[in-house]
């Protein structure tokens, strides 16, 4: 097993041990992200140089608080770069961390924080081929799990004969296969993700999905998941800094209140709390903190110490948002 004092276990059916708590590299690996507060964590430092060493050091921090699983993909701009480069720096074997990448976007910014466009969604046989082999270039021996990133109904990637029969033939040569999903429609992405099989058995080893007290929707269908073998990532757990001290958004107040007394009571952080309201669900592998901050890693990790009072859940059912409201205005966070 893993040498880390974080609660482990196995990935669904797959022999990958996880922390159930993973490090996300969304924000560290580019300049512009949609967290609440990321150019501030960056200190504004937008280098190639300067934002390697800033990844390092949190990675440094996940390291140290146990964390040992670590999720990147191609269009997180140098993330696996950075990665793989600490990886072997730090000279961590192998087998002694599990690593997961994503294929389907291409990161489009130039390194720009004020980008048009910072990726863009290209669902294709020749994208995978290529990221697959810019991905293992990366992360070099430590790749361990491939995703399909943001799979959704409208891609039409999950009846790609042709893209389905190259992720088995990645499985078969023993990469372990996975979808990340997102938008209102989640659920239905997912339960048609389970029932997909190649050579007789399951093509998708994982699946990740948001799932947090703002947007709790894809919860069924993850047991389902769950149920049925495959291993559950969550991503999003603090929507984006909406779900913790940063958010100021005048119709929040009132939510941010019962959150901060709600933490209180449990002796934590609100983003610790809302962290641990995740872990709490059964079918949870894998809980993602997208710390951009030294400080946040451990601030987040605290979450493996919170005794989840289950009343908790009643008391806060008022903060589930509808949906399609959460997703438009998950997509009107501006880029910083």
């Amino acid at each position: 097993m893993l040498n880390t004092s974080l609660p482990t276990g196995r990935l669904g059916r797959t022999d990958l041990g996880v922390t159930k708590i993973g490090l996300g590299l969304a924000a560290l690996g580019r300049p512009g992200y949609i967290n609440l507060g990321h150019a501030g964590d960056l200190g504004r430092e937008y280098s190639v140089e300067a934002m390697r060493q800033h990844a390092y050091a949190v990675l440094d921090a996940g390291w140290e608080a146990g964390i040992r699983y670590f999720d990147a993909a191609r269009s997180y701009g140098r993330a696996e770069e950075f990665l793989g480069g600490w990886l072997a720096e730090r000279s961590i074997r192998a087998e002694d961390v599990t690593v997961g990448s994503k294929w389907g976007y291409v990161y489009t910014a130039g390194w720009q924080v004020d980008a048009r466009v910072h990726e863009v969604k290209q669902h294709t046989l020749e994208v995978f081929e290529r990221q697959l082999g810019e991905s293992r270039a990366s992360l070099d021996g430590y790749l361990c799990l491939y995703q399909i990133h943001s799979a959704t109904r409208e891609s039409g990637v999950l009846e790609n004969k042709a893209i389905l029969a190259a992720l088995a033939g990645c499985r078969d040569e023993g990469l372990a296969i996975g979808l990340t999903v997102s938008g209102p429609g989640q659920a239905g992405t997912i339960l048609q993700a389970v029932g997909i099989a190649s050579g007789g058995r399951p093509l998708f080893d994982s699946v990740q999905a948001t799932w947090n007290l703002l947007e709790p929707s894809a919860g069924e269908a993850l047991a389902a998941a769950h149920r049925a073998g495959m291993g559950v990532i969550v991503k999003e757990a603090l929507s984006n800094g909406r779900l913790t001290g940063r958010n100021d958004e005048p119709d929040f107040a009132k939510q941010k209140a019962a959150l901060q007394r709600a933490a209180a009571d449990a002796g934590t952080t609100i983003d610790a709390f809302a962290i641990a309201a995740v872990l709490a669900q059964p079918w949870a592998d894998i809980v993602l903190s997208g710390a951009a901050a030294p400080e946040q890693v451990a601030s987040n990790v605290g979450a493996a110490g919170v005794v989840w009072d289950p009343a908790h859940a009643s008391e806060l059912a008022f903060l589930t948002e509808p949906p399609e409201d959460y997703w438009a205005r998950r997509g009107r966070l501006p880029w910083g």
